[in-house]
């Protein structure tokens, strides 16, 4: 007897990109910059996106969907810094946000009112970097607790990723961590990638990142709109 193969998950990422490149069109019409947030678990990735929010809410209207497996709690934590609805998707398991996900969440989100969106992804650094959901770009957040090889062991997720933020660095003086060695892995994996350095404990380098932010915007819109009460 012969064998069928079915192509389930090329029809999926299929799938996924036609939706993908509809939520990019919706995007690029409103003028919005789409941020997609990756790290693996435990990088500092929703604290600095709550430090993001503190700091930035008062001169950019932000929006932001968050992504995790079980429960809503990262959502809950980033909800305390804006007057916005923060939306919440629970993927039941899965490792990954994916293009679906995102459109629904733009439903609820005034577009017209909205300058920057963050996609605060599944805490993973594999399944996320095949997956687009129509961002402008990927932003990969690694830490220094989690060892300087991490761009080694996950190249594709840096390759993928436009900038990268090196966070924890308040840590170095007590940990074992070789900078150099972790930026040098990074540039192998990706050699154009930006980097920035921050703690989002202490605020040290956050105003390089808050800069970026500014001129993305800048750049797609020429000009900011009023931060939004709700939407």
């Amino acid at each position: 007897m012969g064998v069928r193969v079915i192509e389930v998950r090329e029809r999926v990422m299929e799938a996924n990109d036609r939706i993908a490149a509809d939520v990019r069109e919706r995007l690029d019409a409103a003028g919005v910059v789409a941020l997609n947030l990756v790290s693996s678990p435990g990088s500092g990735k929703t604290l600095l996106l709550e430090r993001t929010l503190e700091a930035l809410g008062g001169d950019l209207s932000i929006a932001v969907i968050t992504g995790d497996v079980q429960t809503h709690n990262d959502a809950t934590r980033i909800a305390r810094h804006t007057t916005r609805l923060v939306q919440a998707v629970v993927t039941g398991g899965a490792c990954h946000l994916d293009a679906r996900q995102v459109s629904a969440g733009l439903d609820a989100i005034d577009l017209d009112a909205t300058d920057l969106l963050f996609i605060e992804n599944v805490g993973n650094l594999v399944c996320p970097a095949s997956w687009t959901l129509g961002e402008d770009a990927k932003v990969v957040v690694f830490s220094t607790t989690e060892g300087e090889d991490k761009p080694a062991k996950y190249p594709k997720m840096f390759r993928m990723a436009r900038y990268g933020i090196l966070n924890k660095i308040d840590l170095l003086p007590h940990l074992m961590y070789d900078v150099n060695a972790a930026v040098g892995y990074a540039r192998d994996a990706n050699p154009d990638l930006e980097l920035f350095f921050t703690s989002a404990t202490t605020g040290e380098g956050l105003d390089d990142w808050f800069g970026l932010l500014r001129r993305l915007v800048r750049q797609k819109r020429g000009t900011l709109r009023q931060p939004a009460d709700a939407g």
